[in-house]
Parts: C-alpha cells; sequence; structure tokens
C-alpha cells in the first residue's frame, strides 16, 4: 500500500511540473531565463526531484513538448485509421496541425533550443511526425520520394522559422497557414482527384 502511495504521489508530483513548467514558459517574454528554480517552487517540489525525475532542464523540456503533443498525435492517430480523407488532404492536415503547434508553443519550443535540443532531427516527436507524414505521402500520386519530401515539407515549419515569422516579421498564423497550404500545393503539384476537397484553414 505504502508502494502504491508513493508511486501515486510521483505521478501527481511529475504533472505537477509539467503543468508548472508548461504555464511558466508559456507566460515568459524570455523563456531561456526560466530556470530551474522557479519551476520547483511553482510545482511545489523540490529542486533536487526535477533533475532526479527529468535528469537535466533540456530533458525537462522535452518533457513539457511531448505531454502537449499526445493529445495532438492522438488525434492524428485516430484520423488516419479512420481514413476519412484523402492521402493529400492527409498531408495537409498533418503539416497544419504541426504548423499550429509550433505557433502556439514558440516560448517552449524557443526554450527547447536554448537547452540544447537545437537539432529538431533527434527529437522523438520530430521522428514520429516524419514517420507518419511519410506514410500519408507514399500514398499521394506522384510523390515519388515520400522520405525526402516528408523532412522537406517538416523544414518549412522549423520552430525558429515560426517563430522568426511569426514574432519578427508580424506575419499573422492564418496568414502562414495559407502559405504553407500553397506551399505545400507546390510540391505536390496539381490534382484530379475528387475525393480531395480542402478545408477552410
Amino acid at each position: 500500500m505504502a508502494q502504491r502511495a508513493e508511486r501515486a504521489d510521483a505521478l501527481r508530483n511529475r504533472e505537477a511540473v509539467l503543468a508548472a513548467a508548461d504555464a511558466l514558459f508559456a507566460a515568459s517574454s524570455s523563456p531561456q531565463s526560466v530556470s530551474m528554480d522557479e519551476i520547483a517552487a511553482a510545482a511545489g517540489v523540490g529542486k533536487g526531484t526535477l533533475f532526479r525525475r527529468f535528469g537535466d532542464r533540456a530533458g525537462l523540456i522535452g518533457a513539457v513538448i511531448a505531454s502537449r503533443l499526445e493529445p495532438l498525435q492522438q488525434a492524428a492517430h485516430e484520423a488516419q485509421d479512420a481514413a476519412a480523407s484523402s492521402p493529400r488532404q492527409r498531408v495537409l492536415d498533418l503539416l497544419d496541425a504541426s504548423l499550429r503547434f509550433k505557433i502556439e508553443n514558440r516560448n517552449l519550443m524557443s526554450a527547447a533550443e536554448d537547452a540544447g535540443l537545437s537539432s529538431p532531427y533527434q527529437a522523438e516527436h520530430y521522428g514520429w511526425w516524419h514517420d507518419i507524414l511519410r506514410t500519408a505521402l507514399d500514398q499521394v500520386p506522384g510523390v515519388h520520394a515520400p522520405d525526402f519530401t516528408a523532412h522537406a515539407l517538416l523544414a518549412a515549419i522549423r520552430a525558429d522559422l515560426v517563430a522568426y515569422l511569426v514574432d519578427d516579421q508580424r506575419m499573422t498564423p492564418e496568414a502562414l497557414r495559407s502559405s504553407l497550404a500553397a506551399h505545400i500545393d507546390n510540391v505536390l503539384g496539381s490534382t484530379s482527384d475528387p475525393f480531395d476537397t480542402r478545408k477552410e484553414a
């Protein structure tokens, strides 16, 4: 019973830390400056708990990103299993979902880069996005290099580029999403698929 209570406490502590870190990064005008001390205090745990659970600041930020991505990944899997849309539409939806995530979580992604997670290709979530996008591209007529095309399309929505366009160039999220959709059309070419209906952005 004591061991079960300890596991429950550990789980609550983990959720409290993730929620506190998420809130602090989202609210900070300088996410790079959010410290482990601040996160521990906001979560109501000792600083040592953070290091034991997550290893270091980069590990904690990676865990926050993973927790934010979990519902999005679940929804993407469900949409893929349902197969209600054409492969081309799934490509559009997947990239739009990824772009919206990066727009909404610019501070968190910026903190990740500062913490040493600057290469997206090493991140676990990048591998997931690439795999599911490549699978959809493999079913789109006319796409002859789905593996490379998936990398190239994901490069168009790198977190640092998104932050630059939105924060420095003052591009609206709606304009950015529209530009991405146009870019995807350029990459994939025209389609005569009668089932490929475009959703409104």
